[in-house]
This record gives structure tokens, C-alpha cells and sequence, in this order.
């Protein structure tokens, strides 16, 4: 099964055009005020309108509250809510029987124990494992901060991956975890929040011929 992917903090329509002509399965749209990719519903809207019929829009958010969600979902219309903060399994089901749209949950990873109680509490449509941010670090995420993959040897799967992927090792990075989808921000740009066409293109092509070794995707 081919991996999929999402290209996360897409802020301008020619990334957004880039990631879709690439064949990208998910954009994600960054709702965080301290993220260099964050962007405004108005600017959501728009991007979200360009990608329908291309490619999925994913709307990211830290921790919300119930008025920005139900913004998020009225003005943009996203096609799948990420949640990247301290979310209980409790506020996340909440939220998706809220709105009745497909969830992503990330899950920070410091060692093989957060992995056995995510897999252990998470009822969502895709667990994303990332990096355990480093303390006192502003972002919880899209910081370019690695994973280390071996922690993932016993993950639930089907499960996608983040966490320092580039297109430089992203293909390695399938073939060892077997993840069934890969997220990038920081690994496709070139200053924070400032993405490149060219970067973008070739993480998804790097991504698309990779074979898993230790298959998790099916």
C-alpha cells in the first residue's frame, strides 16, 4: 500500500498548488498563533475553496476551544481536525462527535511507554507520532526535532509519522516504521514557515518510492 502524505503549514496558494500537483493527500492548515505557519480563517477559507476536488484539507489545531473549532469547521469546511496539544482522548471524542468529522491526534514521543498509552487510550481515525518537543520550546510541534523511529517497533497500526522527516530520509523513515502516512512542515522549507515548491515535490516523490521493510500500512 502506497504512503500517504500530508504536507502541514501550507500558508500560500503556489505550496498549496505544488503539494496538489505532487499528488499530496492532505494540506494541513495551522490554526496556533505562536506557529510561523499559522493562518487566519479568511486565509483558510480561501486556501481550502483552491484545494476541494485536489487535495484534503486538514485543519490543525493546539488545545482549542469549542468557538474556534466551530469557526474552523463553519468558515473553512476542512475535510479531517488535527489536534497537536495536551487533548484528552475524552475532549478529542467530544470534539469529533461534535462535528462529525474525521480526526487526527498527535501524540508526542519521548520513549516506547507514550507509544503503549497512546495505543492503549486513542479512539481516533489516525494516531500521528511526533517528536517530544524539547522543554521550554514554543511550538509542540514543526520544529524539525527528530524521532527516534525504534520506539515505534511495537505502534498500533495503521499510524502516521512525523518528526524531523525531509526528503532525505523520509523514505528510510518508511521503510523502518512501516507508517502508513508521513507529515512534514519544517523538513520543506527553507526559514520557518516559508515553504519550497521544489522541497515540497521531492519529499512526496521520495515518500511515494518507498517500500516498507516492517509493513504497518494495511
Amino acid at each position: 500500500m502506497t504512503v500517504k502524505v500530508k504536507i502541514c503549514g501550507v500558508r500560500t496558494p503556489a505550496i498549496l498548488a505544488a503539494a496538489a500537483g505532487a499528488g499530496a493527500d492532505y494540506v494541513g492548515l495551522m490554526f496556533f498563533p505562536k506557529s510561523p505557519r499559522n493562518v487566519g480563517l479568511d486565509e483558510a477559507a480561501a486556501l481550502a475553496a483552491a484545494a476541494r476536488g485536489r487535495v484534503r484539507t486538514v485543519a490543525v489545531m493546539v488545545d482549542p476551544d469549542d468557538a474556534l473549532v466551530d469557526a474552523v469547521v463553519e468558515q473553512v469546511r476542512p475535510d479531517a481536525l488535527q489536534f497537536h496539544g495536551s487533548e484528552t482522548p475524552e475532549r478529542v471524542a467530544a470534539i469529533k462527535a461534535r462535528t462529525g468529522l474525521a480526526v487526527i491526534k498527535a501524540i508526542h514521543v519521548g520513549e516506547a511507554a507514550d507509544v503503549a498509552r497512546a495505543d492503549a487510550s486513542e479512539d481516533v481515525d489516525h494516531i500521528l507520532y511526533d517528536a517530544q518537543a524539547k522543554p521550554g520550546a514554543p511550538l509542540p510541534g514543526g520544529s524539525g526535532v527528530a524521532l527516534d523511529w525504534s520506539v515505534l517497533a511495537g505502534a498500533r497500526a495503521p499510524f502516521a509519522l512525523s518528526g524531523g522527516l525531509a526528503p532525505d530520509n523520509v523514505a528510510e523513515a518508511v521503510r523502518q516504521t512501516g507508517a502508513a502516512m508521513v507529515d512534514v512542515s519544517s523538513g520543506v522549507e527553507t526559514a520557518p514557515g516559508v515553504k519550497d515548491a521544489d522541497l515540497v515535490t521531492q519529499f512526496i516523490a521520495a515518500a511515494r518510492g518507498a517500500a516498507p521493510t516492517n509493513p504497518k500500512a494495511s
